[in-house]
């Protein structure tokens, strides 16, 4: 049987900035693509620290995965980039207050020289959908 990619759309996220899509759905997944602390509704970087940053980041990424029928509870695999590693500690807090599935996913955190638009923090992930034999 063939497997069909399914574009993932959220109003409540911003629109991409580039040639890409918000998520990808597939086979059992969502493949969401990295998310900037940007405001949906202005489309501008959000401003204040970093924690402020990470709020919209994850909130951005919730969105997306609704859009898809699934959540952050059952994210997978989280790649966290930082222009500022010393931020590590304060967005790691934010973190736990937004991935709270259990088993937590795998994460890796990447020290980055630059973001688009001049952003501190940018995330991906990878989620199953609740669906999929893995996610039960």
């Amino acid at each position: 049987m063939k497997q069909r990619r399914k574009e993932v759309k959220s109003d409540r996220a911003p629109a991409p900035i580039g040639p890409y899509v918000q998520a990808v759905a597939h086979d059992g997944l969502v493949y969401a693509s990295g998310q900037l602390p940007v405001d949906p509704a202005s489309g501008a970087l959000v401003q204040g620290d970093i924690e402020a940053q990470a709020e919209r980041v994850f909130l951005n990424l919730a969105a997306v995965l609704e859009a898809a029928g699934s959540s952050l509870e059952l994210a997978l695999r989280v790649t966290l980039y930082l222009t500022d590693l010393a931020d590590f500690p304060r967005v790691n807090a934010m973190y736990e207050q937004h991935l709270t599935g259990r088993p937590l996913p795998a994460r890796s955190t990447v020290g980055v020289a630059a973001l688009p638009l001049g952003a501190a923090l940018e995330v991906d992930l990878i989620a199953a959908l609740p669906s999929a034999p893995e996610a039960r």
